[in-house]
């Protein structure tokens, strides 16, 4: 059966309002940077780790690493900090640190990871793709919620978080400097309306030490 992580993991990737939950361990291909989102740059990181989590995926798919296994390539993910402190209303783009990632089943080993960079490197040449990395990451307890329209109106929704946080006895856990929080791109941004646009937006928590 084909893994489908918009059916079968809806509770990771789709609260609905704002929703507690524990994340757990997983492995991504990820890629650093630094600057603002709304240039070429950025889109030719993007443009690296698809190819190669394309050839990840026929590779299982067919079988090559034990028993065949299929599924759908899981949503592209970022984890965005800043490197002078401003947030929200105030965010200076050209100061934003970036590490944009897409998870990996299981399966993948090192080796696989390697043999789909050597694959990819001769049909998909970037200068990106020896800096990408297989990284595996815990989160453990999150708050998240599903944010829709522009990616600038982004405040209006970790405000409903920050409340929920305040009600809840909750704070952040910073892992990037001292602001930092994770996107979950449910709609392409290079395609869809800003608008209309998904994305899910997710903390690292703790219980507030009083």
């Amino acid at each position: 059966m084909k893994h489908e992580w918009r059916k079968h993991e809806r509770a990771l990737y789709l609260p609905k309002g704002v929703q507690e939950l524990d994340v757990p361990t997983m492995t991504y291909l990820t890629l650093r940077g630094q600057g603002d989102p709304n240039t070429p740059t950025f889109s030719a990181q993007i443009q690296a780790l698809y190819p190669v989590a394309y050839a990840i995926r026929m590779a299982l798919k067919r079988g090559e690493v034990g028993d065949p296994y299929e599924y759908t390539v899981y949503p592209l993910e970022g984890v965005w900090t800043t490197t002078d402190g401003s947030r929200d209303a105030t965010l200076n783009k050209a100061a934003l640190a970036y590490t944009i990632m897409l998870r990996q089943p299981d399966q993948v080993t090192p080796g696989l990871f390697h043999w789909a960079v050597d694959q990819t490197r001769g049909k998909h040449p970037s200068p990106y793709l020896e800096q990408l990395q297989l990284t595996t990451y815990t989160a453990g307890p999150a708050v998240q919620a599903t944010h829709v329209g522009s990616f600038d109106t982004e405040g209006e929704t970790f405000a409903q978080m920050r409340a929920y946080l305040t009600a809840h006895g909750l704070t952040t856990v910073p892992t990037m400097g001292a602001y930092q929080h994770r996107e979950i791109y449910l709609s392409d941004f290079r395609r869809v309306a800003p608008e209309k646009r998904k994305t899910t937006l997710r903390w690292r928590v703790r219980k507030e030490v009083l």
